[in-house]
């Protein structure tokens, strides 16, 4: 059985040795606990650690919180074992712990995502080759440049320097005679508006999709038996329908084309029912994508054009790898991938009242640190543990209770803090003071106070932000700055 030292901070040591002493028996594994000199484990560094870290000769590997950011070779060469980072909040451990084996074999996809541009032949081509590098970097394995069906002089060109790129293009409504000149030049899928358009593009050898939308099944199996005879490639797209406008009967029409063709590829324009109802786009990409992981439909088309659907791309990317390991797996995909999970998180972790006492009890510090736990908001420093359901209540409590001035800049950060915790209450979201809340695959990361402190600091050394990052890393963290950090 493995032996894991965990390395921590006096403040931490409690609440990581009773999670340690309920999970050690369920994974399998025997733990120790190193307390380091510092209150708050977050502050811990590499290098920082390297030089006091003493490990037994019965410990495997080293676990060292998520927050020890930077290389750990030098703490890994002093310490003599394998050193491993653990989550960023304690809490999640148990989690942790109990999502490496299902999660080993997660990220496999079958399903390609091409991501439609509208009106390409109005924008400028610098344009339409930053966003198709955007929408590659997202996921997007194509990009399908749509244009009006008019003359398009540049076209050639644009496709030529987007396969420069190493850019995959599709493309839809584009004249037959600008298809005719650009499709030697790498244009690897055609979306014809017409039939014109698709003769053109199959009779130049280039994979055609063909479009059922609007036709009886009877014109759409003739269309699709006249590109089996063609014998180039093509895809068939029988048509999605938006919500409430026939979308069970179109998705029943994909259902028997692949009952009647198995071996077709299929294609669904995914836009036509999230660009057409103003809703989070996640939810229904993800049916979506799942309904297509079962029809066995090989491509999906997506837009980014509404507000709501602006990060279609990179929600079709997490979608298809959780519905491709579903089906590898046969397991539902409950606690598998929490990109999706945005406006709420799988579960809040609290503390309960009982730690956030005993905090107030060892904590030196005056300042408050911040939570947001069983419906309220709480503020605890040295002695005091302070509660409320309003921010402006608890924000008295602590001017009435500190023998402190309260800066602007401690006011506001405060009140920055304050809104997020409120904002994490209402939703039902994991609150952690100086952490950004999650928000899934949308979520930006913040600055932590020790960060934005270092910054400011090497700022008025004239420093640029890679000396405030080395001035971070190489704090020992004994001085003025580790203790108006704690």
């Amino acid at each position: 059985m493995p032996h894991y030292l965990f390395v921590t901070g006096r403040l931490a040591e409690t609440p990581l040795r009773r999670i340690l002493e309920g999970i050690a028996p369920h994974v399998g594994f025997e733990y120790s606990v190193a307390v380091m000199p510092i209150t708050i484990a977050a502050l811990i560094t590499p290098r920082w650690l390297a030089r006091r870290l003493e490990v037994p000769e019965d410990v495997d590997a080293v676990m060292v919180p998520g927050h020890c950011d930077g290389d750990l070779s030098a703490l890994e060469d002093a310490a003599g074992v394998p050193v491993l980072r653990g989550p960023r909040d304690l809490r999640e451990l148990p989690e942790f712990y109990g999502e490496k084996a299902e999660r080993s074999d997660y990220g496999n996809w079958d399903i390609e995502i091409l991501a439609r541009i509208r009106r390409a032949d109005e924008l400028p081509v610098d344009e339409i080759l930053d966003r198709a590098t955007d929408l590659a970097d997202e996921g997007a394995d194509l990009v399908l440049l749509e244009g009006s069906g008019r003359p398009w002089p540049s076209f050639a060109e644009l496709v030529e320097e987007l396969c420069d790129e190493e850019r995959r293009v599709a493309v839809a409504n584009v004249s037959p005679l600008d298809l005719l000149a650009a499709i030697p030049r790498g244009i690897e899928l055609v979306c014809p508006a017409n039939e014109e358009q698709e003769e053109a593009a199959a009779g130049a050898g280039c994979e055609v999709i063909v479009q059922g939308a609007g036709l009886p099944d009877d014109d759409l199996a003739q269309k699709v038996d006249k590109a089996i005879r063609r014998g180039t490639p093509f895809r068939v797209d029988p048509g999605l329908e938006p919500i409430g406008l026939g979308l069970v009967e179109s998705v029943t029409r994909y259902r028997e084309i692949r009952r009647r063709w198995p071996e077709v590829h299929l294609t669904m324009a995914l836009d036509r029912v999230t660009e057409t109802m103003a809703i989070d786009s996640a939810p229904l990409h993800t049916l979506l994508v799942g309904l297509c992981q079962e029809l066995r439909v090989g491509s999906v088309v997506v837009s980014q054009d509404k507000a709501w659907t602006r990060s279609a791309v990179r929600e079709c990317h997490v979608a298809r790898q959780v519905s491709c390991w579903v089906a590898t797996s046969k397991t539902p995909a409950q606690e598998v991938e929490p990109g999706l999970l945005m406006l709420r998180d799988g579960s809040a972790l609290e503390f309960g009242g009982e730690e956030l006492d005993r905090l107030a009890e060892v904590l030196k510090d005056p300042s408050p640190r911040l939570f947001a736990e069983g419906g309220r908001l709480h503020a605890v420093s040295a002695g005091k543990h302070l509660e409320s359901d309003d921010p402006y209540d608890l924000f008295d409590q602590i001017l009435a209770s500190s023998d402190r001035t309260f800066d602007t800049d401690r006011a506001f950060y405060l009140g920055y803090e304050m809104a997020k915790a409120m904002t994490a209450l209402t939703l039902g979201k994991t609150y952690r003071q100086d952490e950004a809340l999650n928000w899934g695959l949308l979520t930006r990361r913040e600055l932590t106070r020790l960060e934005r402190r270092a910054l400011r600091l090497a700022r008025q050394r004239d420093g640029e932000c890679e000396e405030a990052r080395q001035y971070f890393e190489e704090d020992d963290f004994e001085g003025p700055l580790g203790e108006s950090a704690e």
